[in-house]
């Protein structure tokens, strides 16, 4: 079945270039009336113009789609605000919300100046907070939302010189988990995109015969199936050159220790036993650990 968006309203941020354009670009196509989110900084989040995000509307209304600009930084509330406020006046609704926006200042922890490591927070998690915040009594009003976070790689599994970038990643991993308890009887759903793409964050990191294959498009087809109508709820879908797949954080069953043997020489020497991933579970709510543990206890 064919993934439209005629009659829905997408906001994108960071919709200027790389991923995002590509994103903003495919949900017009598909129907959207897209907000073209964008400060036009450099990667590292100086600077801005809105010359790039101008230029994605413009092809869209080419085409004949309909779009606006804003020039919003999303790690400001009050400017995230007025951007639903301008979708709003103009179509009455927002339905889909791709947190996109982000920039790198990589270093090695030892030398990161701890601006550079709250700057990174406040764009990558604040500012998918500030327009998750400014859509959601929308979406619940509507009942209807259909919302992307960007994690990535870095956060789940870790990157040298990427300690900033990666705890906001993180971050955006449990923000999801949650939102998307809150949010299931008002069918707002929410998932997570982790994307592999040449885009200017990864200059002169991969090698020139791969970059071929890392197309924004490619993870666009994926970005995009996360905020369809029948989008899945609450899945870390990676996306790259092609290859699609799920991240899944899993508990393993681990020990139980009786309370006189509850000593950190009996944890460290059952350390085998709790790293054993035979029997972990994927648990969607954080009273499961309890519930597992307890029943442990008791069962014992």
């Amino acid at each position: 079945m064919k993934i439209e968006f005629t009659g829905r309203v997408a906001i994108v941020t960071g919709a200027g270039a790389g991923l995002g354009r590509s994103h903003a670009l495919e949900l017009a196509r598909r129907g959207a009336k897209v907000v073209v989110n964008d400060l036009g900084g450099a990667a590292d989040g100086t600077g801005g113009s809105l010359t790039p995000a101008q230029e994605v509307a413009d092809i869209i209304i080419q085409n004949g789609g309909e779009a606006i600009v804003s020039g919003a930084n999303v790690a400001d509330y009050a400017q995230v605000e007025a951007m639903v406020g301008e979708a709003m006046d103009k179509w009455g609704r927002v339905d889909v919300l791709v947190n996109n926006a982000g920039i790198l200042r990589d270093k090695s922890f030892v030398k990161m100046d701890l601006k550079d490591f709250q700057v990174v927070l406040d764009v990558h998690l604040m500012g998918s907070v500030n327009c998750t915040k400014a859509v959601w009594d929308i979406m619940r009003e509507q009942a209807y939302g259909r919302i992307a976070m960007t994690t990535s790689s870095s956060g789940m599994y870790g990157n040298f010189g990427q300690s900033n970038y990666g705890a906001a990643k993180a971050g955006l991993v449990g923000f999801m988990n949650t939102l998307c308890i809150e949010g299931a009887k008002y069918d707002i759903r929410v998932n997570a995109l982790s994307p592999v793409a040449h885009t200017r964050m990864t200059e002169g990191l991969i090698p020139e015969e791969a970059l071929k294959l890392l197309t924004p498009e490619s993870v666009t087809a994926g970005l995009v199936a996360l905020v369809a109508e029948n989008a899945p709820n609450r899945t870390i879908l990676c996306a790259g050159a092609g290859g699609y797949a799920r991240t899944v954080i899993s508990e393993t069953d681990g020990i139980y220790l009786a309370p006189a043997d509850q000593t950190p020489e009996n944890v460290m020497a059952g350390m085998d036993k709790i790293n054993d991933i035979a029997g972990a579970q994927e648990f969607t709510q954080g009273f499961q650990q309890s519930e597992k543990f307890v029943g442990k206890a008791m069962k014992a």
